[in-house]
């Protein structure tokens, strides 16, 4: 079975790339590079001793895909990674995010359509659900006016698939999944974005390590325990798993409707601070931090109800948060 995995260089598209290899899949990846590195191909190939096709172009040039597709039409299913995702930027720059995250979308599934591809896993969001009226979500919760254009694009893209889905002879899981942290074992490929990180556990490690003077912790108003934001952080490599899963339930025709959807999580809420003093705690080091205001965009406090995956997919996140910071710091420490 040939699996296309947009994004493959990406943070989750690696991490998914390795587990796919080591299931037995063949591999193709599509990446244009623009929050990734070629030599993350290196290290997957280091990894796993397979080295997966790679093209390099950008899926919201439609004449790119179509040429792809053409001369690529024997892929059995498509897990679609390739997408802006930082909230803060979407907010500043809505067109770019809408443009890019929609029409890549939109190319991928009007050549499924023309080639036949059936299967298709997208990575979708907890952004989706806003701020839900009841905790832990489940994926029956009402789906919110989004807080920010990265949450609204994914949002769309959910509707765009099943009225895609429900016209055609395509089939599709949308896994809604939470905050993917840490690296993998082999401290080989981890979260390694370009420029200053958008995300909270790589300006961890790069405050911890000194490239980064301070991390800034938004808000501390909330109405939580300590008053830092709860999020549910789940490890990169359980989040790689749940696609494997998913995908193979597509191209086994295992699904039990044409479109469907699974939050991926741990179904445990951590605020900012514990975070952080998770990782001071597993890595013995002191963090610079300092409490600043809310950022635009951010939602006060969402964990997952991971019952329906649990007991349909027969998967569950294994690590806890401890182990998420220990990996993190190990990859960040490989780097230098």
């Amino acid at each position: 079975m040939k699996i296309l995995v947009t994004g493959g260089l990406g943070y989750i598209g690696s991490h998914t790339v390795v587990e796919l290899q080591s299931a037995g899949f063949d591999v193709v990846i599509i990446d244009n590079l623009s929050n990734s590195k070629i030599e993350v191909l290196d290290k997957i190939t280091q990894i796993t001793g397979i080295k997966p096709g790679y093209f390099n172009f950008d899926l919201s040039n439609k004449t790119a895909c179509e040429e792809f597709f053409s001369n690529n039409n024997n892929i059995d299913g498509i897990i679609h990674f390739a997408a802006y995702k930082a909230v803060g930027e979407s907010v500043n720059k809505p067109l770019m995010y809408y443009r890019n995250n929609l029409e890549s979308l939109m190319n991928i599934m009007d050549n499924m359509n023309i080639h036949n591809i059936a299967n298709l896993v997208f990575s979708s969001s907890c952004t989706v659900y806003g701020q839900p009226d009841v905790l832990p979500v489940t994926e029956q919760a009402p789906r919110k006016q989004a807080e920010s254009p990265y949450g609204n694009t994914k949002k769309m893209a959910e509707d765009i698939i099943q009225d895609t889905v429900y016209s055609s002879d395509l089939k599709a899981i949308a896994l809604r999944y939470f905050n993917p942290v840490g690296a993998h074992p082999t401290a080989l490929i981890g979260e390694l974005p370009l420029g200053v990180p958008n995300n909270l556990m790589p300006f961890i490690t790069q405050t911890a390590a000194g490239i980064r003077e301070q991390l800034s912790v938004f808000g501390e108003d909330y109405d939580t325990a300590d008053g830092t934001a709860i999020r549910d952080y789940i490890h990169v490599v359980d989040l790689a798993k749940a696609h494997i899963i998913a995908v193979k339930r597509l191209v086994e025709k295992n699904n039990k409707l044409d479109y469907e959807i699974f939050n991926i999580g741990t179904g445990n809420g951590y605020s900012v601070l514990e975070v952080v003093k998770s990782f001071e705690r597993v890595t013995n080091t002191k963090l610079n931090y300092k409490i600043v205001g809310r950022r635009e965009g951010d939602i006060e406090k969402v964990w997952a109800n991971t019952d329906f995956a649990n007991n349909e997919l027969g998967w569950k996140a294994e690590k806890d948060i401890d182990e998420m910071t220990a990996s993190a710091w190990k990859f960040q420490l490989a780097l230098k």
